[in-house]
């Protein structure tokens, strides 16, 4: 009896014990002159680019990303159907069609086109950064690099795959079913990125590639451009006893111009016009947006094999970026005013039609010229290393990882026009035209005063924001910084059996120590030695178009104006202070696993079953505002404290994989497991804040936030089925299903709370109501609320053309849909905390499972051969509720309008001469020209949109 061990992952290295790796590195030396490196065999399959099977669970015992010997497209294809095809979970697969070489251009589009995965793009770049898969939120996947967890530098756990340059990467598994031996697992999927492993290449190899970019064809601004630059070198040394790869990429990327129209949630507002009430636009805000950025990274890979009883893998990753975006553009209020310094409107020569005004005159509008700057700059190191010792039966493995990433952000928001003490009489209008109720970002705006003038457009309190002249905001500074650790030490035992239908056992023990924390200061602006009327002349004489309106608008860059132009008056409220956190985890996986192996009803099968012990010790703290002392909004008048809190709690988590081989080709594949997420580490914070005088639905009462460092995470019940056909190792077709039970998911709650330690007695009270007189109120957290069901079907065919005809031999297909549907209803009063909100909160009541599209299908089309490549690809979802981050840096959900993108790339490789090896290609993304986006209640009126326009790009490749 057999045991299949094409595991097809990682194991995690850690803090700085690195101690017990250096151990069995030793112990490997000390045995390697007794031993002889490879079989003939092995270095025959070695020397033409096959990997020696090995039963090893540590790193490179995956199935290779090398080991075909096609090139291009169906290299790529057959070496992911092989990962596939072995791994004893239900599997999906990606990998790189030749070294350094994903199918696409980022980690997140390439995973895109796999059965039941879909993609989320940034609203700010339009890039496709987070991962849905099933039908459920990205904060569900646990994220892995090399089989370990990794530290993130958004406010969620898992990273942001923008950090993984796709040229690093050689191989993408999504693992939908868990086993006891996935540490780091989510509720909806495990997805693992894989670096280069040396050893699975035959010889030397070394690639490079340069590629030139155009960016924002179609997107209404003028284009941008980039270039992209990677290196890649695999070496082996000392008769294939020791690997090196390494890799580096570079790119920056200029998005000339992109356009973006805010309807203010296409809502309309009454105003009276001769003698009757009529509904007119509220307002709006358009802008241009210019973006740079730019990410450099490198991944080096170190393997040491001197004998078949021990092997050491050591990886390293690095990825450093930046990015900053110019915003300017106008936004203001047509009907109603936004602040004190800003009066309602006038109507005049107005068309009406039913009540509509499709096209009129409002005076006193106050336009606030938008020029912000929003900028990032984030490093994320990893390193690893995982050894193994094989000491008799048993294979002893023992991995220490450490990932750290930092992301420091600068939210620079400055507005201009008229000052607060301007008088109505000297106050501009607007003039809108062409509406018909629903069409808001095609209506005609033209403001009678002209705000590209500097003269117009004044740096100054335009509408009173900060509550009037004692309290100026001319603009606004935040300045947050998110650090994130994670290190982790595991050590596992396995060995093959003979026991029944056990073919093998493996014991293990994961531990995971994790600080993660968000701090940082943010505050209004004011211009200096001024009143709080005060105003000064935008630097410069640059001039944008604001967005899609063509309005034209003064322009600057506000980039160092602390100091000369602003003071920043730090706000030190509750509200504010209740952003800071900090979160430790310290969590021990305790594992056991049997491998399977037997016959039912004279059908083969093969799989596995265990069990997880995962035990968490969770800890946070925050600030908490002393209102006993508070007498005013700075440090000195309202101090605040630390406030702390956490939990400990245990989870079983059993689970079962069994793959029947049904014969031709066919296998049945049966999963079934309990899975957990635990929730985003804001979430978790001990920081509260309250109103001192707020309302409940029933009567007046004290209400306040918090975090809850005693939330438990997200619990699910998983089961699967998936029947395959394969063809040999050149395509399969498949049909799986699943179904989930969220026993639980993470709102927003309110319950009683006794506030009396945390107020005075000047602290207003309420006068009337079930509650006056009392500081019992109502506190609203993060809690533990109930679920529901959710199921899909998952279709996927991968297929070469010339299994119907010769003639259509390079010709083929990968395509995949997904239906999924699920009962959870969610308030949306269970996402509200005090400083954010949906965008649709309002709008709607409920919602259901965010990250949910129903209908997901992607389609690609290749052919390949004589060195010609050509590949046309489509991805299509529904709507969906999606998170975007608002302007503090914060996650807000939002409904987002279902999308179609489309992508081309051609290349021709040379194939022989002086130009063998060397490579051409073109590739289009977006081809579609698909806006990003929004809307609050009804698809068809769309609130937001950014067009970003289709990018182009050229390039070179060279291999030997």
């Amino acid at each position: 009896m057999t045991t299949r061990r094409d595991r097809t992952r990682r194991q995690p290295f850690l803090l700085h014990p690195l101690a017990g790796a250096c151990a069995l590195l030793i112990v490997g030396l000390s045995s390697a002159h007794a031993q002889q490196a490879h079989t003939a065999t092995e270095e025959k399959d070695m020397e033409q680019g096959n990997k020696p099977a090995v039963t090893s669970i540590v790193q490179d015992q995956q199935a290779p990303v090398a080991t075909v010997n096609v090139s291009g497209i169906r290299r790529g294809i057959e070496a992911a159907i092989s990962i596939k095809r072995n791994a004893t979970s239900i599997v999906e697969a990606v990998s790189a069609e030749d070294i350094g070489k994903l199918p696409d251009t980022t980690v997140a589009q390439s995973i895109s086109r796999l059965s039941g995965v879909t993609t989320q793009r940034s609203k700010v770049n339009g890039k496709a950064t987070e991962v849905s898969v099933r039908g459920m939120s990205p904060t569900f996947n646990g994220s892995l690099l090399n089989g370990r967890e990794q530290a993130s530098t958004s406010d969620a756990r898992s990273p942001e795959f923008d950090l993984f340059p796709s040229e690093l990467t050689g191989s993408v598994l999504v693992y939908k079913t868990p086993d006891a031996s996935l540490v780091g697992q989510g509720l909806a999927s495990t997805i693992d990125l894989r670096t280069l492993r040396p050893l699975d290449f035959g010889k030397r190899m070394l690639a490079a590639n340069a590629r030139k970019e155009r960016i924002g064809y179609g997107s209404g601004s003028d284009l941008g451009s980039g270039h992209r630059k990677t290196l890649t070198y695999v070496d082996q040394y000392f008769g294939r006893k020791l690997g090196l790869s390494v890799g580096l990429t570079s790119f920056k990327q200029d998005n000339g111009g992109e356009l973006k129209f805010d309807s203010w949630g296409a809502a309309t507002s009454p105003i009276e016009y001769n003698g009757q009430t009529v509904q007119a636009i509220n307002g709006f805000m358009a802008e241009t947006s210019r973006r740079k950025s730019e990410r450099d990274g490198a991944s080096v890979t170190l393997q040491f094999r001197p004998n078949d009883k021990f092997r050491s893998t050591a990886d390293l990753f690095y990825s450093r970026g930046e990015e900053a975006t110019k915003k300017t553009g106008i936004e203001g209020a047509i009907v109603g005013g936004t602040g004190i310094y800003d009066p309602n409107a006038v109507l005049t020569d107005a068309t009406i039609e039913n009540g509509l005004v499709t096209a009129g005159t409002f005076s006193n509008y106050k336009g606030d010229v938008r020029n912000h700057m929003f900028s990032s700059k984030d490093r994320l190191l990893s390193v690893g290393v995982n050894n193994e010792l094989k000491v008799g039966d048993w294979r002893i493995t023992n991995d220490l990882s450490y990932s750290k990433g930092t992301k420091r952000l600068s939210n620079y928001e400055t507005i201009a026009g008229q000052p607060g003490n301007t008088p109505e009489s000297q106050l501009g209008s607007i003039t809108y035209s062409g509406f018909n109720g629903s069409n808001f970002n095609a209506v005609r705006y033209v403001p009678s005063l002209n705000y590209a003038d500097r003269n117009v457009a004044l740096l100054t309190d335009v509408a009173g924001w900060g509550g009037g002249p004692l309290s100026p905001q001319a603009g606004y500074l935040s300045l947050p910084t998110i650090d994130d650790k994670v290190q982790a030490i595991r050590l596992e035992a396995a060995r093959d059996l003979e026991l029944g239908p056990l073919a093998g056992v493996r014991v293990g023990v994961n531990y995971t120590k994790r600080d993660k924390s968000r701090l940082g200061e943010e505050g209004r602006l004011s211009i200096r030695n001024g009143d709080g009327y005060a105003s000064a002349t935008i630097p410069g004489s640059a001039i944008e178009l604001a967005g899609p309106t063509g309005i034209p608008v003064a322009a600057f860059d506000p980039t160092g104006t602390l100091g000369t132009i602003y003071d920043m008056n730090r706000w030190v409220d509750a509200t504010v202070l209740a952003r800071d956190w900090t979160v430790g985890e310290k969590v021990t996986t305790a594992y056991l696993m049997g491998e399977l192996a037997g016959e039912v009803l004279s059908v083969p099968y093969t799989g596995n079953i265990g069990v997880q012990f995962v035990d968490t010790r969770q800890r946070a703290a925050g600030n908490q505002v002393d209102l006993q002392n508070c007498s005013g909004n700075s440090a000195a008048t309202c101090p605040s404290s630390i406030k702390t809190g956490g939990t400990d709690y245990t989870s079983v988590l059993p689970s079962v994989n069994l793959t029947f081989d049904v014969g031709n080709d066919q296998v049945v594949r049966l999963g079934a497991g309990k899975q957990i997420s635990r929730a985003n580490l804001d979430n978790l914070k001990a920081s509260m804040n309250f109103g001192l005088q707020s309302a409940t639905e029933l009567d007046p009462s004290l209400t306040g936030f918090s975090g809850n460092p005693e939330l438990k995470p997200y619990e699910a019940t998983a089961l699967d089925l998936s029947y395959e056909k394969y063809f040999g190792k050149k395509g399969y077709v498949s049909v799986a299903g699943f179904y989930k039970k969220l026993d639980n998911y993470v709102i927003n709650a309110p319950r009683q709370f006794d506030f009396a330690p945390f107020v005075s007695a000047n602290t207003p009270l309420p006068t009337t109501g079930a509650y006056a007189g009392s500081t019992v109120g109502v506190l609203t957290t993060p809690t533990n609320t109930k679920g529901g069901n959710m199921r899909g079907i998952e279709l996927s065919v991968n297929l070469p053309f010339s299994m119907l005809a010769n003639a259509l031999d390079g010709f083929g297909i990968q395509a995949a849909h997904s239906y999924t549907d699920s009962s959870v209803n969610l308030p949306v009063s269970g996402f509200v905390n005090p400083s954010n909100a949906p965008v649709f909160n309002g709008a709607v009541s409920s919602i259901g499972l965010p990250g949910l599209s129903k209908n997901v299908t992607s389609l690609r089309l290749y052919y390949e051969k004589n060195g010609v490549q050509i590949s046309l690809a489509a991805y299509k979802r529904s709507s969906f509720i999606g998170q975007i981050l608002d302007y503090r840096s914060e996650s807000q959900f939002t409904f987002i309008k279902g999308e179609t993108i489309a992508d081309a790339q051609a290349s021709y490789e040379f194939q022989g001469g002086m130009l063998k090896g060397w490579s051409v290609f073109l590739q289009g993304h977006n081809l579609t020209n698909e806006p990003f986006r929004e809307y609050t209640s009804d698809p068809n009126v769309i609130t937001n949109t950014v067009t970003f326009g289709r990018t182009y790009s050229a390039g070179l490749n060279y291999k030997f």
